[in-house]
């Protein structure tokens, strides 16, 4: 594909500084506008699941100078997020050294060093980010299975974002309670079975549920993941903790595909609001 065009449709935002090189092993691949992302080619690799996750919480939260992603494994969340949101700084939270590696490549290549600070850490250690101001946005994408319900991944890197070996979706909803700014939002991703859970995990910790939406793969077929959005219930007036915290807002799914295998009408325009051509993915993209 054409660096800046895609059967008509002009690649939006600036193009960043580059200039970082492609050691062996790796990828650089398109991540949203003219973002590209550094991956281990046989790695874990951003997903679908991460391009959501930073397009909903910078969907629902109201204004964001601040802005931090717990696990950030290669940053695809935080650097796609920081596209969106391009007077926002960033901070974000990752135990691995080497998804935290290629997370330093990627910010440089975009030219983001002055906007982000890359935290080497276990998201559960209180004192990982004391020294921070509080964020009005924080996302996660906590992985979905306890260990031993699951196979792990070959690569040991991609074991902790599908494995629960370093703290499960209670811990990043205890973390972004302790560092959300008051009125911030709180935006995950976490399997559409495992909704009580999440919502468990909130409560668990004084968040309370304002939003949420399935994301159907395929139309007629389950859903397999949900989004979620959220804020401290002490932040909000009575009407939404009583009496029922328990029914938040419920979106009608969104669907990425129809019947026919075509991305469909309304993710195409999700596509474009995160800078990549509204058709079907093209080479070097991932979905």
């Amino acid at each position: 594909m054409n660096d800046d065009r895609y059967r008509g449709w002009v690649r939006p935002g600036p193009v960043p500084p580059g200039g970082v090189a492609v050691e062996e092993g790796e990828s650089l691949d398109y991540l949203c506008g003219h973002f590209r992302i550094f991956q281990y080619e046989r790695g874990h690799r951003y997903s679908t699941d991460d391009v959501l996750t930073a397009w909903y919480g910078t969907q629902w939260a109201p204004r964001v100078d601040r802005a931090a992603d717990l696990g950030s494994g290669i940053g695809s969340v935080a650097m796609i997020a920081a596209w969106r949101l391009p007077g926002a700084h960033f901070c974000t939270v990752e135990a691995q050294e080497m998804s935290l590696r290629l997370a330093r490549k990627s910010v440089a290549w975009n030219g983001l060093q002055n906007r982000f600070r890359l935290y080497l850490g276990d998201l559960r250690d209180p004192s990982i980010l004391e020294s921070e101001e509080p964020f009005d946005l924080v996302t996660g994408s906590p992985p979905y299975f306890p260990e031993g319900t699951a196979t792990p991944a070959v690569h040991g890197q991609a074991v902790p974002a599908r494995i629960e070996v370093r703290g499960s979706v209670h811990d990043y909803a205890a973390a972004a309670a302790r560092i959300l700014r008051a009125g911030g939002v709180f935006a995950f991703v976490f399997p559409t079975l495992q909704r009580d859970r999440a919502l468990d995990a909130l409560s668990a910790h004084g968040l309370v549920l304002l939003r949420s939406r399935e994301v159907v793969f395929k139309e007629g077929e389950p859903s397999l993941i949900s989004l979620f959005a959220a804020s401290r219930a002490e932040d909000l007036p009575p009407s939404f903790t009583r009496p029922s915290p328990g029914k938040p807002w419920v979106e009608p799914p969104l669907i990425i595909r129809d019947r026919a295998g075509r991305v469909h009408p309304e993710y195409a325009t999700v596509r474009l609001g995160f800078g990549f051509p509204p058709g079907d993915v093209a080479a070097g993209e991932a979905e």
